[in-house]
């Protein structure tokens, strides 16, 4: 399997943090990937030209990253994604909502590399509002993500990174003590520490 690949995306590190979790990573090339470079052939595996995008062996394509993670859980016998029930919807829902999360992120990074006179700061407001709702809602549930792993909480693990990442300056830690507490303990786990995003 090919996966297109960027080292600051928190997408792609959710899926590459769930294939360590799965001890499938070994089976997992990762092809850095511009999405800018039409030359890159990307939007013949994904039309959306976004990563991550994971070629199969049969030459297909799989994307974005939820569709990539099911995947490859279905792969390992289902482990990280729960069959049914409440545990199920809780932990399609934290997924998400950290989807949510860096998807906000992601706008606002994109929205601020824009020309000065170009960006829109109402437009930056608004998913930072999104933000830190998001934020708000993992703070009041944090006591509640427990010792067991899940994509729910991959996901949310994967946003915090890239807020950490990005916006270190807006301290999200600071109201939110319940919800920092738990990501730095997650944060040790040797799947984080291998993904860490860089660029």
């Amino acid at each position: 399997m090919k996966l297109r690949f960027s080292a600051a995306s928190p997408f792609v590190r959710k899926v590459l943090v769930l294939a360590i979790e799965l001890g499938l990573d070994k089976k997992i090339e990762c092809q850095t990937t511009n999405t800018s470079d039409a030359a890159s052939g990307l939007a013949k595996e994904n039309p959306l030209v976004k990563v991550p995008s994971l070629q199969l062996d049969d030459g297909s394509a799989l994307y974005d990253s939820r569709v990539i993670c099911e995947y490859l859980d279905s792969l390992a016998g289902n482990k990280f994604f729960p069959a049914s029930g409440q545990a199920r919807w809780t932990a399609l829902r934290r997924q998400a909502l950290g989807d949510g999360l860096m998807d906000a992120g992601v706008l606002v990074r994109g929205e601020v590399l824009r020309p000065a006179g170009e960006q829109s700061p109402a437009y930056i407001a608004k998913q930072k509002t999104k933000m830190a709702q998001a934020l708000d809602s993992f703070e009041s549930e944090a006591e509640k993500f427990g010792e067991a792993v899940d994509i729910g909480l991959i996901a949310i693990a994967s946003a915090l990174g890239y807020v950490d990442f990005r916006f270190a300056a807006d301290n999200w830690r600071a109201n939110r003590p319940k919800l920092a507490r738990w990501y730095d303990r997650f944060a040790q786990r040797p799947s984080m520490q291998a993904t860490a995003p860089k660029g």
